[in-house]
């Protein structure tokens, strides 16, 4: 399934029998929150789900933003109105971050029919609401496992093996800056892979051969069937896998990222321009 969907696409399905769920992810990192926003105006019929306290765990050693108890995200989604055989769409305001976590985390949980709004709120050209729907309680069960998850090790063998993406920007993978976590620099192998390079100056995504042809640059090939991804928090790496995935390739995601790998001095660090 196409893991992305036009607002046209959309517009045409909520005028449907089977109207889709709504998830309006807005999130900033380290920003305002996003109920407000919602709360001003959403597509009709979407439900506001909150990125920091219902799609992730608290932040500790597991990183900024470890991976939520996947039964807790199950009644979430549940109270989301998600059953196993309703559509569920994605959106947000900003790069495709907080819908891309939603995606990747149904996907992973065993949800096949799951897309992310192309271009976000800022494709949409109908109408928006304030009124706060009520659905019907969903049925949805997560069963983790569906995509491939990475912990410090596993990401640490694929950079040295594979194909580890860093999906930060370049200079704090080159370890220039680091705003946020304790150490600056990038996991040793891995190659700087911005997610603002999978997006066109309104969000949306470049065509999949344009986005294949991207990640054969940085290193993959014909016969790479899997591809990591990391980023800070394990946030905009989602936007990455998702990209990966548009692209032909099978996304393995390190949830920890830089966030986790850094609180552990024990872990080696790379910087510069080069993967090290």
């Amino acid at each position: 399934m196409n893991p992305i969907i036009s607002a046209t696409e959309l517009a045409s399905e909520l005028s449907s029998t089977r109207s889709p769920v709504l998830l309006d992810i807005r999130y900033q990192l380290g920003g305002p929150h996003g109920r407000p926003d919602y709360e001003a105006g959403h597509i009709p019929g979407a439900v506001f789900v909150d990125l920091d306290a219902e799609l992730a765990g608290l932040p500790g050693a597991g990183g900024r933003h470890p991976l939520p108890d996947p039964e807790a995200f199950g009644a979430v989604m549940r109270r989301a109105g998600v059953s196993p055989d309703t559509a569920v769409v994605a959106y947000d305001a900003d790069k495709g971050w907080g819908a891309a976590r939603a995606w990747w985390l149904l996907r992973w949980t065993g949800h096949t029919d799951v897309r992310v709004l192309d271009g976000g709120l800022a494709a949409w050209t109908g109408p928006l609401e304030t009124k706060v729907p009520e659905p019907d309680e969903g049925t949805f069960r997560p069963a983790p496992g569906e995509l491939p998850l990475l912990d410090a090790d596993a990401a640490a063998e694929l950079a040295r093996t594979g194909l580890l993406l860093d999906a930060r920007a370049g200079e704090r993978y080159r370890g220039e800056v680091e705003p946020i976590d304790a150490v600056a620099g990038h996991i040793p192998g891995a190659v700087s892979a911005p997610t603002t390079e999978n997006v066109d100056k309104n969000g949306r995504f470049f065509p999949p051969e344009w986005l294949a042809s991207r990640f054969f640059e940085l290193g993959a090939t014909e016969d790479t069937k899997v591809v990591g991804v990391y980023c800070g928090s394990g946030v905009s790496a989602a936007q990455q896998a998702l990209a990966l995935e548009l692209a032909g390739f099978t996304p393995a995601l390190y949830a920890g990222s830089w966030s986790e790998w850094s609180r552990d001095p024990n872990r080696p660090v790379a910087t510069g321009s080069q993967p090290g």
